[in-house]
């Protein structure tokens, strides 16, 4: 097994989910750094990853780099959510922001503004200003979740 899908199993041993693992230069340090989210839905909106669980998965995950180190050299290890305003690359990305506000740029550079319905194969279904669109993934160029003030 992949170290990317050992630490997915941790991260669902808890009840969230792997949103994204990346590695981060910062002012010359290495940053290994693993985004999570809830599966919880609460009132039409995903339920908020605590302090406390990103505690308890740094400490679920440090064990399994000690023994497949996911960069050379020095590094630190950083959980925590990827944030309100995220960017969104993957359908597995698309589904777990369902329910939210995106903004997706398609190729053709037309932009689409709208709440994440929910996506059926490679299909991405968005409510427009109160109607259904429908994009197929490969047309999207750039995707993020967004929040209204």
């Amino acid at each position: 097994m992949s170290l990317e899908k050992d630490i997915e199993s941790v991260v669902k041993s808890v009840g969230l989910e792997l949103y994204d693992i990346s590695v981060v230069n910062d002012g010359g340090d290495s940053i290994y750094r693993v985004s999570i989210i809830s599966n919880e839905i609460e009132n039409e909106k995903r339920k908020n990853v605590s302090l406390d669980e990103c505690v308890e998965l740094t400490h679920l995950i440090s064990p399994l780099l000690d023994v497949t180190p996911p960069v050379s050299g020095d590094y630190r290890l950083e959980v925590g959510s990827p944030g309100i305003e995220r960017k969104i690359a993957t359908i597995k990305q698309f589904e777990l922001s369902t329910t939210e506000k995106v903004i997706l740029t398609l190729k053709s550079k037309e932009k689409l503004t709208g709440t994440l319905i929910r996506v059926e194969g490679s299909k991405i279904f968005l409510d427009v200003n109160g109607e259904e669109s429908a994009v197929d993934f490969s047309e999207i160029s750039k995707a993020k979740t967004f929040f209204e003030w």
